[in-house]
């Protein structure tokens, strides 16, 4: 049996990363708390450290360990819902507060990797999202006009718009979305953390939280043998924690999602797969993303396996598809295969808690996180130092009440979802 968490790595990013792995300093204790060593913890961390707050992160494996350096590293700003519904749900104010936010969330990666000089290879040409059917295609299209007024800079794309720009002729038309980007996402991580360091954070890594508990008028962790204490806690786990807050845990789902990269493709062959330097996703429910990494790779992925195992069957259907939609790589080898997890939420949005007295939680991207949780993070460092408001309403924590089933309920939805995908209908 292979486990997802094995494979960490053996991925391209791992191999790849200029970024070093910023080792460990000595716990302490400090104003906030933040457990979690990934996009969201960090971000949150950073931005703290930046208007003079103490704080110390704990990451109970590597930096990047969890989905942060383990996915895609595709930037897409935007959430699963556009700027109409935002303003419709939360009001005019709030929801086009929502949508400011979504919509710039690319831009805070690229100013970050930008200021703090981070070195994971970002290339800034834009996400295409594909559609395939005539169904999907208006649902797209639709999005795409959405953003459009919303001053986004767009292209909308018929069927030989997108053949070109993707190098396949499986799709009907698409968007693409010139704020979008890529990252080597562990080398982008990992530069959060020496960022964060750089501005007086306590990077602490290797230390597992086994217990949190309330002291005095704050916050105690415990490290196995060690303890740190804070005024407010921020538990930035996301799909990798199911110990520390259980009903938490039980609100959001789990999933993998799986990588391969293959061996470099001859020059003539990688210009022929998003030749404009773009990446891309599909509008399907159980949709593949792809693009080409800096050394002319196809990196391409898609749904994993719900548990802790590693699919060896999943992966084969990957590379199948891989090789339906791209025959012009011929019998590349794939060097690299991986897996980590991601968290979906019911309602597709991203999840804030505040369970009351300085303890918060944050999770949920749904795919979306390396943008989203870098922007979240931010946001929450702003509520939390200066009471600026966030971007999505605190709700409080509702456990799904099938979780303990969610295994064989989640491989009915991917029957149901494939379905749907067959009939051409849009996520």
């Amino acid at each position: 049996m292979t486990l997802s968490a094995d494979l960490w790595t053996r991925s391209l990013w791992y191999e790849t990363a200029e970024e070093p792995d910023p080792g460990s300093d000595a716990p302490q204790d400090a104003r906030v708390l933040v457990i979690g060593g990934g996009f969201t913890g960090l971000s949150t961390a950073l931005h703290l450290a930046e208007r003079g707050v103490a704080v110390t992160l704990i990451e109970a494996e590597k930096i990047g360990f969890g989905a942060s350096g383990r996915n895609g590293g595709q930037v897409i700003p935007g959430l699963k819902i556009d700027a109409p519904e935002m303003r419709a749900r939360w009001g005019r104010e709030a929801g086009g507060r929502l949508a400011a936010f979504a919509g710039e969330a690319a831009d805070r990666v690229f100013d970050l990797v930008d200021r703090h000089g981070i070195a994971c290879a970002p290339v800034r040409n834009g996400w295409i999202q594909c559609a395939h059917s005539e169904l999907a295609l208006r649902a797209v299209h639709a999005r795409a006009r959405d953003w459009q007024a919303e001053g986004a800079p767009v292209e909308i794309l018929d069927a030989g718009a997108i053949a070109t720009a993707t190098g396949t002729g499986a799709y009907t038309g698409g968007w693409r979305d010139l704020r979008a980007g890529t990252v080597n996402p562990l080398a982008y991580v990992r530069g959060l953390a020496r960022a964060a360091r750089a501005a007086g954070a306590c990077i602490v890594t290797g230390r597992r939280v086994t217990g949190i508990a309330r002291d005095g008028a704050g916050w105690r962790l415990e490290l196995g043998g060690a303890q740190v204490r804070g005024e407010t806690v921020v538990l930035a786990t996301n799909a990798y924690d199911a110990a520390l807050m259980p009903r938490f845990a039980r609100s959001i789902l789990p999933v993998q999602s799986c990588v391969l990269a293959t061996e470099p493709l001859p020059a003539e062959t990688a210009a022929t797969i998003l030749p404009q330097g773009a990446c891309a996703s599909e509008v399907r429910k159980l949709a593949y993303y792809y693009r080409i990494s800096a050394d002319g790779r196809l990196v391409f992925g898609g749904r994993g396996a719900t548990g802790a195992e590693h699919s060896q069957g999943l992966q084969a259907a990957l590379e199948a598809g891989m090789r339906r939609l791209f025959p012009q790589i011929g019998a590349a080898r794939v060097e690299k295969a991986w897996s980590g997890h991601l968290a979906l939420t019911l309602d597709h949005l991203p999840h804030i808690h505040h369970a009351g007295q300085g303890l918060w939680a944050v999770a949920g991207y749904n795919g979306r996180g390396v943008a989203l949780a870098t922007a979240m993070g931010a946001a929450l460092a702003g509520h939390l130092a200066e009471g600026e408001p966030l971007p999505l309403p605190e709700t409080p924590v509702r456990p799904i009440f099938w979780h303990a089933l969610r295994h064989p309920v989640m491989d009915l939805g991917v029957r149901y979802y494939w379905l749907k995908d067959r009939l051409g209908f849009a996520s």
